[in-house]
């Protein structure tokens, strides 16, 4: 960093920081102790639990489909296909029947943690590694690479924001960020002990919120930005 681009760093006026206003909460749903990723199909919410993904409608917040399928991180949907981290590959599934049709390497090789689908691509946090990769759903080649200064949970984008999930300790925060520098422009700080473990927008006014270890699915309120 130069001494100019330092100066203008010190001079940036701080990232605005709410507390975040959640407006309910999901769950914990039978048979699932933990909720590692989420997603919202544009009318029902998917939550990951480990061994199968649960599907509930967030009007009424309850479960409506199960799949019995690997979900140990994030999960995203492309508008017909379910895309599911299990372990060191992201796997495309057929929401109607389950099956996965087809698979590619996860760019963490395991330790990966968010997912959401935007722009044609894949977008894959990275939890310890602070980052978050855009990558090809076809093949898993790296496309762009844009870094945290926080641990990375839940991925999504809305309205053009790219927002992610932190996680560190018991402490949790959603921060939207500049997709090309990775500079913090905006923070909803999570209640003391709640977190965040998966990201997705509604397309609306909502955030929805994996909970980890609580079994829940929490809905966050979206500050209103430019895109909305």
């Amino acid at each position: 960093m130069t001494r100019t681009q330092t100066k203008a760093a010190r001079t940036q006026p701080p990232a605005p920081v709410h507390a975040a206003e959640v407006v309910r909460e999901y769950g914990p749903f039978p048979g699932a102790e933990q909720v590692n990723g989420v997603t919202h199909d544009g009318s029902r919410v998917w939550a990951a639990t480990g061994t199968k993904l649960i599907a509930f409608d967030p009007a009424r917040g309850e479960p409506t489909r199960t799949l019995d399928v690997a979900s140990d991180a994030g999960t995203a949907f492309d508008g017909k296909h379910l895309f599911q981290l299990a372990e060191a590959r992201i796997d495309k599934i057929d929401p109607q029947t389950g099956r996965v049709v087809a698979s590619i390497p996860a760019p963490g090789h395991g330790s990966d943690s968010g997912l959401t689908w935007a722009e044609g691509s894949l977008w894959v946090g990275q939890y310890r590694d602070r980052k978050i990769h855009q990558i090809d759903p076809e093949t898993g080649a790296i496309l762009r690479t844009i870094e945290s200064d926080r641990f990375v949970t839940g991925v999504t984008w809305a309205d053009g924001e790219l927002w992610h999930g932190t996680w560190e300790g018991d402490e949790s925060d959603i921060r939207r960020i500049d997709p090309d520098s990775g500079a913090v422009l905006e923070r909803l700080v999570m209640p003391p002990g709640t977190i965040v473990s998966g990201l997705e927008s509604d397309g609306g006014a909502l955030f929805f919120c994996g909970g980890g270890p609580a079994g829940k699915v929490r809905a966050v309120r979206r500050p209103k930005g430019a895109g909305r």
